[in-house]
């Protein structure tokens, strides 16, 4: 079983500026960016027109790691200063569920462990030190 912790940035609109900007500073390689107009559409949440062009998802390879980052839904609170979270992977999902169940004690949970579009078992949970967790399970569903 492999685990990776990655550092995650949340951006408030300005997520796509953010990705030239590493790669011009950083050297960044975009391995992988998604906007929340190219996400599978759910009939009943209509993604609002100024959500299309947002990024859902990205991640860029520095060096021998990893930035992963993405942008607000409109309407979702944003407050700078706040916009980091870490990104756990696994690609066990009983470790994913072990992990959840353990940061949640004391803490508070956005995102409830659940199957999505992109992984197996997500969750977001902010444990009792306001750090806040997106837990992810690579694989198949």
């Amino acid at each position: 079983m492999a685990v990776t912790l990655t550092p995650y940035l949340i951006m408030n609109g300005n997520a796509g500026e953010a990705i030239a900007f590493y790669e011009q500073a950083l050297d960044a390689k975009i391995i992988f960016k998604q906007t929340f107009g190219e996400m599978p559409e759910h009939p009943e949440f209509p993604l609002p027109a100024e959500a299309r062009d947002r990024i859902s998802h990205a991640t860029l390879q520095i060096g021998e790691g990893a930035l992963m980052l993405s942008d607000t839904f409109p309407g979702q609170p944003f407050q700078s200063g706040n916009q980091v979270t870490i990104c756990i992977s696994t690609n066990d999902k009983e470790q994913s569920r072990r992990f959840f169940e353990a940061l949640q004690q004391g803490g508070s949970v956005s995102m409830p462990l659940q199957e999505t579009f992109f992984s197996p078992a997500y969750a977001v949970v902010t444990d009792k030190f306001g750090v806040t967790w997106q837990i992810h399970t690579e694989g198949q569903h």
